[in-house]
């Protein structure tokens, strides 16, 4: 399903520099930032239980389970500002050319989530489309929300938004703005009825991040459009030129 993603993350990315006539290799881009994705996402979930790391390092970083997503989106978003480099793209621009392909791919990795029951799914709920995950990974026999088809829904949904408002030449950073906003909102609904532990404030730790992310999505937006406001249009350029 990680393989899949990845796929679709490139196939949404290379239509977006086709229609933007940008020259890179979005085969190249999505897999350097798989690989450095999923390394975050490891990092981050380990390090939220440093006693656990301390106790058994090689199980912990080692386990088929326990992959952060916000962990995931630093060292992706990492990973992409240095390709930005490399490929002579404005870092805030490829940021922008990526957000769609992020939520597909992000929406399409959690069907990972789903098929192997690794304990990213919901409370037990009655409704009629509950789930049980007897023989998961992190196993249930209870009937509970099947959270991760949640987030397909929602992360297609944003995909769909992200590509439709690219389709017009916007301020560099306000889709990437956007998609730390709508995307932390909907991690922070939906961690509401997941089985994750509440550590602060009775919310959980995708919460906070999730409130870190809709905050640095905001003033990246606010920043965007005040600094393209502020950029003077030079007289020449405003000049008509005259009629033959």
């Amino acid at each position: 399903m990680l393989w899949l993603a990845a796929v679709c993350g490139c196939w949404v990315l290379h239509r977006n520099f086709v229609r933007w006539g940008i020259s890179a290799d979005a085969i190249g881009i999505v897999a350097v930032s798989t690989v450095a994705g999923v390394v975050g996402a490891k990092l981050w979930h380990v390090l939220e239980t440093p006693q656990l790391l301390f106790a058994s390092p090689l199980a912990l970083l080692f386990d088929r389970s326990g992959f952060a997503w916000f962990g995931g989106l630093v060292g992706g978003i990492l990973a992409l500002l240095w390709q930005g480099r490399v490929y002579k793209v404005s870092p805030l621009r490829m940021l922008d050319l990526c957000a769609p392909a992020a939520a597909i791919g992000y929406a399409v990795g959690r069907l990972g989530c789903l098929t192997s029951g690794d304990g990213d799914y919901g409370i037990p709920t009655n409704l009629p489309w509950g789930m049980s995950f007897p023989n998961g990974l992190v196993p249930t026999t209870q009937r509970v929300h099947p959270t991760p088809i949640y987030e397909l829904i929602a992360g297609l949904l944003i995909g769909w938004i992200l590509w439709r408002r690219g389709a017009t030449k916007k301020p560099l950073g306000q889709l990437t703005g956007e998609y730390l906003v709508l995307t932390g909102i909907a991690r922070f609904m939906v961690e509401f009825i997941r089985i994750n532990p509440r550590i602060y404030w009775g919310m959980s730790n995708a919460q906070l991040a999730s409130l870190g992310s809709v905050i640095a999505g905001g003033l990246l937006i606010v920043w965007a459009e005040r600094r393209t406001k502020g950029i003077a249009v030079p007289a020449a350029s405003a000049a008509v030129a005259p009629r033959s």
